[in-house]
């Protein structure tokens, strides 16, 4: 028989659906009319798109973007998924706000694990790890950090996909003045290199498309992202520039599973002030977050209420007790809120069931994210977050709670914008 598609399985589908789409607009060469001139001009070959220089979008806040590399090792637990291997293990990428000049580039992802997420995602041949692995970002290693204090963001992605699946939003909050850390959780991941050459995939796809798996999921991811913050802003810090950190003001948020784990993570962790799931399938309830502001963005075919996940989305709102906002986006689709709309698109990806461009996707999901964290970790008040947007028509307002004006009273910082 087979397995029932959890939201977990369900969204693993609906990853290499997605960039299959990539096959029938890669074909081969053919003419058509320039739309500025009229003239003949050739299609690209296939060729020639597979091997196309891929770049993300130039982040948009003041400061430079640095980035580390971490591997961290809670030795307090046994990985849920591979017991035998020991010690739970997490690679994380760290985005900071940095001194313009100096720094090296950065790879995007390794060849290796950019092979392994296009075969996952049905492409192997049509876009090359090569020019995947090479796609252009903005974030260099050994940037001067920039003076001051600046709120934490920890971001955990969906189910099989790395945390570089993040890197255009984790890039542009760095910028604006976040330390951001992104998250790879041990065999949860098509592929995620770790030291020692070992590159660990998905042992835990097979248990997670067995019923009540995705709490297991959720809880687990809970408990790395606390490990991250504890690693992150504790008196014995794995960061070498952990006194950027304002230990006052962090936040959590995530795409698919990883946007459901923000929620758990707040309900165990009174560290985190805000948190943002990014369509995903709640697991677990809102219980014990107190108040604290959340922000839900999703997709208008799966998150609008009476639709799709509405009836997971909604039980979910009505228990949230502060602060909060569901929105969804006219056109997007279960990944527009990652690289993979802006990465796609540029390989020739048309996908008519999600209109929505990667250049529209990504300002989105900056627009509404940044405004999110600017609004709950430093109290500025944006008043994009009030109601729709003659800017993003796309973005419905499902649900808005009252803003109180006591509710900045408890945000630290609120003295020292930008710090």
């Amino acid at each position: 028989m087979t397995p029932p598609r959890t939201p977990l399985r369900r969204h693993a589908v609906v990853a290499a659906l997605a960039l299959a789409l990539v096959a029938p607009t890669v074909g081969t060469a053919t003419a058509h009319a320039s739309p500025a001139d009229g003239t003949a001009t050739a299609r690209p070959s296939p060729s020639d798109r597979a091997t196309a220089p891929l770049r993300l979008p130039r982040p948009t806040g003041p400061y430079a973007v640095g980035r580390d590399t971490l591997h961290l090792v809670d030795e307090s637990r046994r990985d849920p998924w591979v017991p035998s291997a020991g010690a739970r293990e997490l690679m994380v990428s760290i985005h900071y706000p940095g001194r313009h000049g100096g720094g090296h580039p950065v790879p995007y992802t390794s060849e290796e694990e950019a092979r392994l997420l296009l075969e996952a995602w049905q492409v192997d041949g049509q876009v090359s790890p090569a020019a995947y692995s090479s796609t252009r970002t903005f974030a260099r290693s050994g940037t001067r950090p920039a003076p001051g204090r600046f709120p934490l963001v920890v971001l955990s992605p969906g189910f099989t996909a790395p945390r570089s699946t993040l890197t255009h939003l984790a890039e542009d909050l760095a910028s604006r003045g976040f330390v951001v850390a992104t998250v790879d959780h041990a065999y949860e991941s098509v592929g995620t290199a770790f030291p020692g050459g070992r590159m660990l995939t998905c042992r835990a796809c097979a248990p997670a498309e067995q019923p009540g798996m995705g709490k297991v999921v959720t809880e687990g991811r809970a408990k790395d992202l606390s490990y991250v913050i504890d690693r992150l802003t504790g008196g014995e810090s794995s960061w070498r520039h952990a006194r950027m950190i304002d230990g006052r003001r962090i936040g959590a948020g995530g795409h698919s599973i990883g946007g459901a784990a923000a929620l758990a993570t707040m309900t165990t962790d009174p560290r985190v002030r805000a948190g943002l799931n990014m369509d995903g399938s709640f697991h677990t309830g809102p219980d014990g977050i107190d108040g604290r502001p959340f922000l839900m963005l999703g997709t208008e075919v799966e998150h609008t209420p009476g639709h799709g996940d509405g009836k997971n989305w909604a039980r979910t709102w009505q228990g949230l007790d502060g602060w909060k906002r569901w929105l969804t986006v006219r056109g997007s689709g279960h990944f527009t809120f990652t690289d993979l709309p802006v990465l796609a698109g540029q390989a020739g990806v048309v996908d008519p069931e999600v209109p929505l461009s990667g250049e529209r996707s990504q300002e989105i999901t900056r627009a509404y994210v940044g405004a999110f964290f600017e609004q709950w970790l430093r109290g500025e008040r944006e008043p994009l977050l009030d109601g729709p947007a003659a800017s993003h028509p796309e973005v419905v307002f499902q649900g808005v709670s009252p803003f109180k004006t006591g509710d900045f009273a408890d945000v630290p910082g609120t003295d020292a914008p930008g710090q």
